[in-house]
């Protein structure tokens, strides 16, 4: 009795340990914190970390501060609160497309990441690291929008899977004479990127405790998210953080984004401020989110000036435009994937052929073109303007549309170039070359796309591009 009593009291704390070891509590800047199990086997999730102070109060509109330390275990299950912005529209385009629910909050309390892996507490494994950025034209979007929903397939391809959040709008990118002047650095109206420099810092600090590779941040991003990529290539504040990016429908080279002078940008918004009788900053952090909202309509009524809240080109997080940078080879050297969809917004065919040819050029390190051809099932919308985010998160199971066999290969296959490249520079991985840089001898654009009897992918290496001829 005394034997089986004790085999059985080893049995169970040999379990729990066991337990223990699978979701261990991690040492983080702030403090310590544990994960939830996914439905993934081995994948941990933390949602909602903390990255920075709340930027409220007297914080807004300053560079993101140190994380405020808490007591106990954080058990990070829960994500944090979206960036202020205004809520979609059920039934708008992509209000149908994305479904993304009516209840997540908006807040200025936004600053937090998600992450998602499978090697926890061990800091051995050094797994590579993907830094995700999503779009919104700056205003609006949130990391873990239901086609983003990809850390558990990225994580058990052996890539840890990082979201981030950041201040958007008049919240991120308000400029001011007044936050000039208070700034140590004589500058305002970055703040959404300073946000995500200050991620790609914790991600360099924290990330051993998760698994993950310090030295091998690969950062993405799609259509305001690929600009941010862009600027992060180009800003002296992000210089040795980065290993690899990947720039989804944000345009190539001779784009002027972003390319608002500081002076232009913070002169334009002292005369709304000054319309409306704004003339501290204690007045103006005094105002709400739907405040400053409001005030921007009536002032474009009024005064048919439009105020834009949008990275600006400051002396100190971006000294030039992306491609004035390009050109002066001043960018991160670094491996770069970069292409667009065929339905896309703009034709980005010979920005992208322009900037691939400049790295070719310039650097050792190859660039990786592609178009995204796949007309989504269900409607006659095509390869839309960010249709690629099903597939690059393999996220089909939040989605309306009747997608096929094809299109469930044809996303595997973009997350396997994907994360590949993540952990090598190098789509194919250590398999056959599928994919081939561009080079100067070879301008070629991997097509990925579906059969038209979509029974399965397709994918071509297309010398010679001259552009997206997409099918209905």
């Amino acid at each position: 009795m005394k034997n089986a009593l004790f085999i059985f009291l080893i049995s169970v704390l040999l379990t729990l340990a066991s337990c223990g070891d699978s979701n261990p509590v991690l040492t983080i800047e702030g403090g310590k914190i544990t994960g939830v199990q996914t439905p993934t086997k081995g994948v941990i999730a933390y949602k909602g970390i903390p990255f920075a102070a709340p930027p409220v109060g007297d914080l807004r509109w300053k560079e993101p501060q140190p994380v405020i330390p808490w007591e106990g275990v954080k058990v990070a299950d829960k994500y944090g609160d979206a960036a202020s912005q205004t809520i979609w529209d059920p039934e708008s385009f992509y209000g149908r497309e994305w479904r993304a629910s009516g209840s997540v909050p908006f807040t200025e309390d936004c600053l937090y990441l998600n992450v998602w892996t499978p090697a926890a507490g061990k800091p051995d494994k050094k797994l590579p690291v993907a830094m995700w950025i999503h779009g919104g034209g700056y205003r609006e979007g949130f990391a873990y929008e239901p086609e983003m929903d990809g850390g558990e397939e990225w994580a058990s391809h052996g890539v840890i899977l990082v979201q981030v959040t950041y201040r958007l709008g008049s919240m991120g990118f308000f400029s001011h004479p007044l936050l000039s002047a208070e700034s140590p650095h004589g500058v305002s109206g970055n703040y959404g990127l300073l946000d995500q420099v200050a991620a790609l810092k914790w991600i360099k600090n924290n990330i051993s405790q998760f698994g993950g590779d310090p030295d091998n941040i690969m950062i993405f991003g799609q259509s305001a998210g690929a600009g941010s990529v862009q600027s992060l290539c180009a800003s002296p504040l992000s210089k040795g953080l980065i290993s690899k990016a990947i720039s989804m429908s944000g345009g190539g080279l001779n784009t002027t984004r972003p390319g608002i002078p500081l002076d232009t940008a913070q002169l334009a918004n002292k005369a709304m401020m000054d319309y409306f009788g704004k003339t501290t900053l204690e007045e103006m952090r005094a105002l709400s989110f739907e405040d400053m909202k409001q005030m921007a309509a009536d002032y474009t009524a009024a005064t048919k000036k439009r105020v834009m809240w949008s990275p600006v080109i400051d002396g100190y997080l971006l000294n030039d435009t992306f491609s004035n940078t390009a050109l002066a080879n001043e960018i991160a050297d670094i491996p770069y994937m970069i292409g667009f969809t065929a339905n896309d917004m703009n034709d980005a065919t010979q920005s992208v052929k322009d900037f691939c040819t400049l790295r070719a050029e310039k650097s050792s390190k190859p660039v990786y073109a592609y178009l995204f051809a796949r007309p989504l099932p269900g409607d006659e919308n095509g390869a839309f303007h960010s249709s690629d985010l099903w597939y690059v998160f393999h996220s089909f199971r939040h989605s309306w549309r009747p997608f096929t066999k094809g299109d469930q290969d044809l996303s595997m296959k973009i997350v396997g170039f994907w994360t590949n490249f993540a952990k090598y520079g190098d789509p194919n991985g250590k398999g056959p070359a599928l994919w081939t840089p561009y080079t100067l001898d070879k301008p070629e654009f991997m097509i990925l796309d579906v059969d038209v009897d979509e029974s399965k992918c397709y994918m071509s290496a297309t010398p010679e591009f001259k552009g997206p001829s997409p099918r209905k």
